[in-house]
């Protein structure tokens, strides 16, 4: 939740995907249509099957078993490098509270329209209801409403834009939001002894470390093979948390391999991913993985996202462990606010935005000598 963009952002005429869906129309308008080489059916093959992503027993992590966190450590390793995703189980959130924010984000959705956009996202922002990341008049649209808030610290809240329906909506976005708060410290200490890091070093880097949380819903769509829920992208954040609606139909799907791998979800787990900041830290050997969310002829979709980064004052580039002559420093230093605010101003597309902390090396910066 980077500082908001100075310059005014015209993005044009924005359908609510809610109120399109209640017309069910047989001709989706030209913004939301992708390009033939974007579309779900022909950017990669989807390989049927996601039960290689990488599950992680929460509770092996911090039974205090030697050998279950010696065992659980080398799991995570594995997830973190060949995946960059991975299932979180006994994860230690109370399954209620789980449900509980799932149903005052399903209720929100619900709402009149009129009561939603009490809350608007402006344009070139990233807090509020509406669409995020839109950036141009004639940019391609998701098929997705969205409503997000800066949670932590406090004076990333924009107060107006928490709403008072549905009833204890702000109060269970409070509650789960400390719980998922404590589970990605845990995970961070873990990620760190995975590298043979000492397990509270991200903790000390990153100071008061920014979080907020994303609701997304997506609609049926009448022709999901020329929509995205979710352009690809890969996420700005050090560890994103991601809570999929009970028996919702799939629609999160993994660059793998160059196939897109669709995340089946464990019920009442939590799906993981690495985000841009854990890349640089780590000098590429934990990546960030690009994603999207496909839609469905049929049936709705609800995710609910915690993003978890470091506070904007601080200074980021590799950690110095990681580094020695053989293994040379791919990452500059840089600002996490100036990242932030670089990531929230750019459209989603793939990792793109992670070159703005990529060194270039010598030869790609030099002309061929004539």
């Amino acid at each position: 939740m980077a500082p908001i963009p100075i310059s005014p952002v015209k993005v044009g005429h924005i359908d609510d995907v809610q109120e399109l869906r209640k017309t069910k129309p047989t001709i989706i308008p030209e913004r939301f249509v992708r390009d033939k080489t974007e579309r779900p059916t022909t950017v990669a093959t989807a390989i049927p099957s996601s039960s290689d992503i990488p599950t992680i027993n929460f509770s092996k992590l911090s039974s205090g078993n030697t050998d279950e966190l010696r065992t659980e450590i080398s799991h995570l390793t594995t997830a973190c490098k060949d995946w960059g995703f991975f299932q979180v189980v006994s994860h230690g959130i109370d399954l209620s509270l789980l449900e509980s924010i799932e149903k005052v984000a399903q209720d929100f959705f619900m709402l009149p329209l009129a009561e939603k956009q009490k809350y608007p996202m402006a344009p070139g922002t990233v807090q509020g209801y509406g669409q995020a990341f839109v950036l141009s008049e004639d940019q391609k649209l998701d098929w997705c409403n969205m409503f997000a808030l800066g949670v932590e610290p406090k004076f990333i809240r924009n107060p107006i834009l928490w709403p008072t329906k549905p009833e204890k909506f702000s109060e269970t976005v409070e509650v789960y939001s400390k719980e998922v708060r404590k589970l990605c410290q845990n995970l961070l200490k873990y990620i760190a002894m995975s590298l043979g890091l000492q397990g509270d070093i991200f903790e000390k880097m990153f100071g008061e470390a920014v979080q907020a949380i994303r609701m997304n819903y997506y609609p049926p769509c009448s022709r999901p093979d020329l929509v995205l829920g979710l352009s690809p992208h890969s996420d700005g954040s050090a560890l994103t948390v991601l809570q999929q609606g009970k028996d919702n139909s799939v629609g999160l799907q993994i660059l793998k391999d160059d196939r897109w791998v669709p995340v089946q979800p464990i019920p009442n787990a939590l799906v993981i991913n690495i985000g841009d900041t854990i890349e640089v830290l780590t000098n590429g050997i934990y990546k960030s993985v690009e994603h999207r969310a496909v839609t469905h002829k049929v049936k709705d979709r609800l995710s609910i996202v915690t993003f978890y980064a470091p506070s904007y004052e601080v200074e980021l580039g590799p950690v110095q462990e990681l580094l020695d002559e053989n293994t040379p420093c791919k990452y500059r230093r840089y600002n996490h606010g100036e990242y932030s605010k670089h990531y929230v101003t750019n459209k989603l597309q793939g990792k793109k935005t992670l070159e703005f902390a990529k060194i270039q090396s010598r030869s790609s910066n030099q002309e061929e000598p004539m």
